[in-house]
């Protein structure tokens, strides 16, 4: 039995290594396109799959589940789910600027609707994707790498004749570096690397005289058109995209906005979201323009429409869509792919050229194995006509033969031992022959009827092509210039086949300006109900129902319209509510849950104290809560721009009980849950930051827990209740913080 070896390392090395090893492997087998080809893996392996079934445009569909089966099976062992999301995006035609998959069934929409389950759907290749990405396969153009449990084969980079990585753009996030490249014309794309391809010492500038800019399928309109020329140099950038916007004439001389097209980033959720930014706008009375809005979109295309009043401005209107709303939105682009097997940030003429290099190195592996099949046919050809000039002496020797082997190795090494021969002439005419290996198998494997005279000619004929070929296939593996003219021209076939007009308008826009309604300030009152419903109504309005509003509404408060109201919550959060976010109006109006506005959930959290974010200015907040804990926090500290913040810190099953405004000459009375009562006066209770807990304000006993804080002036009379008593609590013996407090009797 051999002795173990025990090998030590540094742990943070092993670490590393395993790390780098991981992320290399997410960055090259997962995430990020091969230059070359401009495909994922997954993308890669799900097409050749789908070639390898005969899964051809030209055929039935098949079941999407069979497709994924057999590509997870095969040749990509990571789920079916990121298989299937692959194939649906190949197929869908409002993300890539050319489909790859003609899918048959729910495939999703533009508005963000998923695909059905794959057992649903059904696929084939497209009619592209077959001619231009799979063509020659069987031409040993590509390398061939073992799969995942080496039982199969799969291609290293498909053969594909355009830049597909340009054409269908990519993204994708791998470790540490991401991916996001736009789509392009198909036309313009070809007519760039042409143009690459007869000078190649030409600049960016000049490959964007070809190429405008990025062509999205869900069209919009590209308005930085002078920053792409540093983004397609580079490699990286901002480009930022609008939807289309027309306006359309109606009866009574009103106008409507019909949005046509999206920025591409608006695909899926993001028409929802602008829906409800609309809304949004309309509703905060950021503008009152607008009159209603639908979305009209269907399979034809997308048609959202925004009635508008009589008399809007709808310029400005327009402007506010581009400013508030993701009608227009930023495209961040890195052009990063997988280079010679190491990720790579590429310009525009840098991702032309590899696919260049590319194309010249499938063309030449493609006539070199073309030219090795023409030349086998050659020496084929010419031992038959050969043999059809001593075809008599030919059939003495095989009637001579006594086997195959005998008659063979007369054919090529000229040896008679083993054949009869009629006469002496015909064994010294047999004895000089000297074909081929090759052309006495087809010697051997001929059939009489190619003795006729016409299929001489016509193998005379094939004999006269076969050289053609071969020439031709020779001064195109001799010259770069026949070999440029082939590869230019099945560009041009591919682009009069498949090209199509640009969808996406490239320009230079003016930026979007807008003038704000100015708002008037006023003072107004602010009302919510015991259910969460708030509004804010005028000042004269609230006089009018004073005793009808102070009985139905929880909190009441004066607040200016501009302003914003802070609220406070049991689990030491305080929310910020603009007052215009809430709905203006009459005071019989049923307002809205105030959880509409901010981030409170009322299902979560109670409010324990509302207040004018103005009135913290210059108070101090006494915080309390159910274990007893104190602390004043100096209002300032809430005077802050987020939404949401930590209002205080709370031990472990902890919760806020009070919130108040505190000053050194108010009498502080804690009330318990069990009844005990600790008066002391408010200078005792410290003043800590909003991250402190705190210090306690009364020892609870087990179970107990401070239930409620009675703040109240020197000699002013405060009562509480407690069962069916009560209590008088500027009679209450002062003491000091931190006691007991006592129960009173009877």
């Amino acid at each position: 039995m051999q002795d173990s070896q025990i090998i030590r390392t540094e742990y943070s090395e092993v670490m590393k290594k395993s790390y780098i090893d991981y992320a290399m492997s997410v960055i090259i087998a997962r995430a990020l396109p091969d230059v070359r080809d401009g495909l994922k893996p997954v993308q890669r392996r799900t097409l050749y799959d789908m070639h390898e079934l005969g899964i051809r445009y030209d055929k039935p569909y098949r079941k999407c589940a069979r497709i994924v089966g057999d590509t997870m099976g095969k040749y990509h062992p990571h789920g079916d789910s990121s298989i299937y999301e692959a194939l649906v995006v190949m197929a869908q035609e409002f993300k890539k600027g050319m489909i790859l998959v003609d899918g048959h069934g729910n495939f999703g929409s533009i508005e963000g609707d998923g695909a059905a389950a794959m057992r649903y759907t059904e696929a084939r290749l497209a009619r592209l994707t077959q001619d231009v990405y799979l063509a020659d396969l069987d031409k040993d153009i590509i390398n061939f790498l073992p799969n995942f449990d080496e039982t199969e084969e799969e291609p290293e980079v498909l053969p594909v004749r355009i830049p597909n990585l340009l054409i269908n753009g990519a993204e994708g996030i791998a470790v540490g570096m991401a991916t996001s490249i736009p789509t392009h014309n198909l036309c313009e794309v070809i007519d760039a690397v042409k143009a690459y391809m007869k000078n190649d010492e030409i600049s960016t500038k000049q490959l964007m005289k070809y190429i405008k800019g990025p062509d999205f399928p869900t069209g919009g309109i590209v308005v930085n058109k002078d920053d792409l020329l540093s983004i397609y140099e580079s490699g990286t950038g901002k480009i930022k995209i609008r939807g289309k916007v027309d306006v359309e004439e109606m009866k009574g001389g009103k106008k409507r906005l019909v949005i046509s097209e999206i920025p591409y980033t608006m695909i899926g959720a993001g028409i929802g979201k602008f829906l409800n930014d609309v809304y949004a706008l309309a509703e905060t009375k950021k503008t009152s323009d607008i009159v209603d809005i639908s979305n009209m979109s269907s399979k034809e295309g997308i048609r959202i429409v925004i009635e508008l009043k009589r008399g809007a401005d709808v310029l400005n209107l327009t402007n506010m869509l581009y400013k508030k709303t993701r009608l227009e939105d930023t495209f961040g682009v890195n052009m990063l792919a997988v280079a010679g097997g190491r990720p790579e940030t590429m310009g525009l003429k840098k991702i032309i050229e590899h696919h260049v290099d590319f194309q010249f190195e499938l063309a030449t592996r493609k006539y070199k194995t073309l030219l090795k099949k023409e030349q086998d046919k050659k020496e084929i050809q010419e031992g038959l006509m050969k043999a059809c000039d001593v075809i008599d002496l030919i059939i003495e020797i095989l009637r001579g033969s006594r086997s195959v082997k005998d008659a063979k190795a007369c054919l090529t090494e000229g040896k008679t031992e083993n054949i009869k021969f009629k006469s002496g002439i015909s064994k010294k005419m047999a004895a000089m022959l000297r074909f081929t290996d090759r052309q006495a198998q087809a010697i051997l494997d001929m059939r009489l009827y190619k003795l006729i005279g016409l299929e001489i000619e016509a193998l005379m004929k094939e004999h006269e092509e076969t050289l053609a070929h071969i020439a031709k296939y020779e001064d195109i593996l001799n010259n770069y210039d026949s070999m440029a003219n082939v590869i230019i021209a099945d560009l041009d076939r591919v682009k009069k086949e498949y090209g199509r007009k640009r969808r996406t308008a490239v320009e230079n826009a003016e930026e979007a300006v807008y003038e704000e309604k100015k708002i008037e300030e006023q003072e107004i009152v602010f009302l919510m109900d015991r259910f969460g419903y708030a509004k804010t109504i005028d000042t004269a309005a609230y006089e009018r129902n004073k005793e009808a509003a102070d009985s139905e509404n929880k909190y009441i408060l004066s607040c200016m319209n501009t302003g914003k109201l802070c609220v406070f919550t049991n689990t030491g959060k305080m929310h910020q509510v603009k007052v215009l976010d809430l709905p203006f109006g009459k005071f019989r109006d049923k307002g809205i849950p105030i959880d509409n506005v901010s981030n409170y959930d009322s299902t979560k959290e109670q409010i324990v104290y509302l207040c004018d974010a103005e009135q913290l200015r210059f108070a101090k907040l006494l915080f309390a809560t159910k274990q007893g804990m104190l602390k004043k926090v100096g209002g300032t500290e809430f005077q802050v721009s987020k939404r949401t913040i930590a209002a205080t810190k709370l031990s472990e099953e902890d919760e806020v009980t009070a919130v108040d405004v505190i000053t050194d000459n108010l009498q502080v009375v804690l009330q318990s849950k069990d009844g005990y009562f600790l008066r002391f006066p408010a200078s005792e209770v410290p003043e800590k930051k909003k991250g402190a807990v705190g210090v306690r304000g009364i020892r609870l006993k087990k179970k107990d827990e401070l239930f409620k804080v009675h703040l109240f002036e020197e000699g002013m009379e405060c009562k509480a209740a407690y069962g069916e008593k009560e209590i008088v609590l500027n009679r209450l013996k002062t003491a000091k913080r931190d006691g007991m407090g006592t129960k009173p009797r009877g």
